[in-house]
């Protein structure tokens, strides 16, 4: 697993291999929506603070496990997905205020 970190700060994690976290948390689309995201009224990302991708600790793969757990119920899986998508999950670590995507 690896933890985005923005500003010296875990922001995210996701259960990708090295090479597709690097790419899901380098992407036009991803830097644009946590340029939008907010967190306590700050967004997540100036748009400038570099976004450094490292291996994630115990503590934040054990927080990943154990929300992916809690929401078994209500997420597609694996097996709802069709032979060419990759069921690829992020978690925030920081609470982010209302977001709409659209």
């Amino acid at each position: 697993m690896y933890t985005l970190d923005i500003a010296g700060k875990p922001i995210a994690i996701t259960d990708a291999d090295e090479a597709q976290s690097r790419e899901l948390f380098n992407s036009d689309a991803f830097k644009e929506d946590i340029a939008a995201m907010e967190s306590g009224g700050k967004p997540l990302w100036d748009g400038k603070a570099p976004l450094v991708i490292r291996p994630s600790t115990k503590e934040e793969t054990d927080n990943f496990e154990q929300a992916l757990d809690e929401g078994d119920d209500d997420e597609e899986t694996d097996d709802d997905l069709d032979e060419d998508e990759v069921g690829i999950n992020v978690l925030f670590l920081v609470p982010v205020d209302e977001y709409d995507e659209d």
